[in-house]
């Protein structure tokens, strides 16, 4: 598993996570294209010209992330509009699809897990990247998402992290685009630094479910409003793919695949066999996350014919992250079935 190492200005961090990976942000754009199309009738050209909505918003309140997709976009010879449209795939798309993805977040015995299966598209997971980041003035961070996109799921040198619940809803307001407002996260320095960027809105709804080192954890039902908040019990935070908190469902509709609601409270039951009186570790978080239950409530998620094709997700790659000792482990693929994880850290050592 090749780790791609970026650092330095954000051009620079942009053009070589370009250069690098190149090819597979080309076929990326490919998917999405073809995805667009699909889902909601968007040639790439329309879907630029949707994506463009956004750029105010991003100029208001992240405008140096800009400067590192001008340097995605020049080190694959397209425009910027192409790397802001790739970023902006949720806010195009998730009107007419969701993901799967179960995530979690356990204080036991002092350390802080944050763990999670992200579910897509079989044909993006060519695509995944995982990216260690040095800008010159902001934490080191770990990312583990699509290539050409400026974040997704990880945690960076101040203990904090994210992980991310795509939720199926028509509602795009004002904010920062997910996959931005991610990265504003990861750039974090404190737990109340990032509680910030998802108070300040997030244009369309997902879960964000946010964590630090010291033991603090909150899932965030983010939109263009303020965000439901689901507060910890018992240590633990639980979400897969549908809205829970009385502060989104007033204001939002989503429209979720009904195995949302049948693996979260598998999720549920597995947290609770979990034995309190060892130590958690990746194995552990792991083998919960490679679950296989009979019917629609198992958390590794395979390809179903019987889907139709629009809806067929599986689990591209897990992650299990201890906030507390700054740790990622990592599986691509199905975490039933890929026995080896990596371990990354935002300070490479």
């Amino acid at each position: 598993m090749h780790v791609t190492e970026l650092s330095g200005s954000r051009f620079d961090i942009g053009h070589t996570h370009a250069r690098l990976h190149r090819q597979a942000i080309i076929d990326s754009i490919d998917v999405y294209d073809r995805m667009f199309h699909d889902m909601v009738g968007l040639h790439w050209h329309e879907a630029r010209l949707d994506a463009e909505r956004f750029l105010p918003m991003i100029e208001q309140r992240f405008p140096e992330i800009l400067e590192e997709m001008a340097g995605l976009a020049q080190g694959i010879g397209g425009e910027l509009l192409d790397i802001l449209t790739l970023n902006c795939r949720s806010e195009i798309s998730l009107t007419r699809a969701s993901g799967g993805c179960s995530a979690v977040s356990i204080l036991q015995r002092e350390a802080q897990w944050l763990a999670q299966n992200w579910d897509w598209r079989a044909d993006q997971g060519r695509h995944l990247v995982a990216l260690r980041i040095r800008g010159d003035d902001t934490p080191a961070l770990i990312s583990i998402g699509e290539a050409g996109m400026v974040a997704k799921i990880g945690l960076n040198e101040c203990g904090i992290g994210v992980a991310l619940n795509a939720i199926r809803s028509a509602t795009c307001g004002d904010g920062l685009p997910i996959h931005v407002a991610l990265r504003r996260i990861l750039e974090s320095r404190s737990f109340s630094a990032a509680e910030a960027v998802v108070n300040a809105g997030v244009c369309a709804p997902a879960h964000f479910l946010i964590a630090d080192g010291q033991g603090h954890s909150l899932g965030c039902e983010v939109h263009s409003g303020s965000p439901g908040r689901l507060e910890p019990r018992d240590g633990v935070v639980t979400h897969t793919n549908h809205l829970i908190s009385d502060a989104a469902t007033h204001w939002l509709d989503d429209y979720p695949k009904p195995d949302s609601w049948t693996r979260l409270e598998r999720l549920n039951e597995l947290v609770e066999q979990l034995p309190r009186d060892h130590a958690l570790d990746p194995e552990r978080l792991f083998a919960m996350l490679g679950d296989h239950s009979e019917g629609r409530e198992s958390l590794c998620r395979h390809f179903d014919p019987s889907e139709p094709e629009t809806e067929r997700m599986e689990t591209l790659f897990s992650v299990a992250m201890n906030l507390t000792s700054r740790e990622l482990w990592l599986r691509f693929g199905k975490p039933c079935s890929t026995q080896r994880s990596v371990r990354l850290t935002p300070i490479q050592v």
